[in-house]
């Protein structure tokens, strides 16, 4: 994923769409496509495990009404104050707690959300969190190498840009970054530390690579520092195996990916589940034991039509995977 203003994909861009007769600053990406294949119904309970600013969510419950319920997750303590002030006027139906969906499990049974309906999980950075300085995920914006979506615990991007040897950050940059130049990157950046500020770091990659239109030289490091810190796959892998688990059968998992490492995970583990045996290939008898457990919907990613993309460059690069439960 792009990690920047203009290029960064968000999961909401300054818009409006209407919401309980006023106007909403934001609207989702592929925010009618997420809704068509969840298909909230009237009283159904629903997780949206990437609350942001509330968009999905608000669209789940106006078509869940009138006793349709949400839990609401997030990581970001400051985004998910914005989406609570939002979803105000849903009153009771709305719960939101802050937490990594990588918890989704024990946060859906601690209230009461076991089973569910529909499980919705759009993984694009925040516009909001773009936009501020102070988060560091701007590599065109002066501020500190943080990078954490939860900035009361963990390790920030100084953490690791300052202290992991030459190899091992190599090994990252490449690994979450696809960065061909990796070990050069990784090379210079040791020579130059301890860097402190994005717009510091940021100066010392464009010394190793060359951008091209449309993506600054830095973007590919700044997406690897930030997807290690948060440790975005690995949560991604815990947060589709707890939203499958609290499936109910004919009922709807939804991911919004916005690049290759994410969508790869996704649409593995929803063919993994969608098949009986995952023995290795050419093994005689099964011995797995492993049992069908979702129904493919989307056999290719739904992606963003042209004026979405014209309204919103961030979207390009948004797919839309979802699965039943079986």
């Amino acid at each position: 994923m792009d990690s920047d203003a203009p290029h960064a994909p968000c999961r909401e861009h300054p818009g409006s769409f209407k919401l309980l007769g006023a106007e909403t600053p934001h609207r989702p990406v592929l925010f009618d496509e997420a809704l068509r294949l969840l298909d909230p119904q009237p009283g159904g309970g629903y997780i949206d495990g990437t609350v942001g600013a509330g968009g999905h969510a608000a669209g789940i419950l106006e078509a869940s009404a009138p006793h349709g319920r949400l839990l609401g997750l997030d990581a970001d303590a400051e985004t998910l104050a914005l989406a609570r002030e939002r979803l105000a006027a849903f009153g009771a139906r709305v719960t939101l707690v802050h937490a990594n969906f990588a918890r989704m499990g024990e946060v859906a049974r601690s209230h009461g959300f076991d089973p569910v309906a529909g499980v919705l999980l759009d993984l694009g950075l925040s516009s909001m969190d773009v936009d501020d300085p102070a988060r560091g995920f701007s590599f065109l914006r002066e501020g500190p190498l943080d990078m954490r979506y939860d900035r009361a615990q963990g390790q920030t991007a100084a953490d690791l840009v300052n202290t992991l040897s030459e190899a091992a950050l190599a090994d990252l940059i490449y690994r979450y970054g696809e960065e061909r130049r990796a070990r050069g990157v990784a090379r210079r950046i040791v020579a130059r530390r301890p860097l402190h500020t994005t717009i510091e770091l940021a100066a010392v990659v464009a010394e190793v690579v060359r951008g091209r239109p449309g993506l600054h030289p830095a973007t590919r490091t700044f997406q690897a520092l930030r997807m290690a810190v948060n440790d975005e796959l690995g949560a991604l892998e815990q947060g589709l195996a707890a939203a499958i688990d609290l499936l109910q059968p004919g009922d709807v998992v939804a991911v919004i990916a916005f690049h290759s490492l994410e969508d790869r995970l996704v649409k593995q583990t929803f063919r993994r589940e969608a098949q009986d045996c995952i023995c290795p290939p050419g093994q005689p008898v099964c011995t797995c034991g492993h049992r069908a457990a979702l129904e493919i919907l989307t056999r290719k990613p739904v992606v963003p039509g042209a004026e979405e993309i014209a309204r919103n460059p961030r979207s390009r690069s948004a797919k839309l995977r979802a699965a039943r439960r079986i």
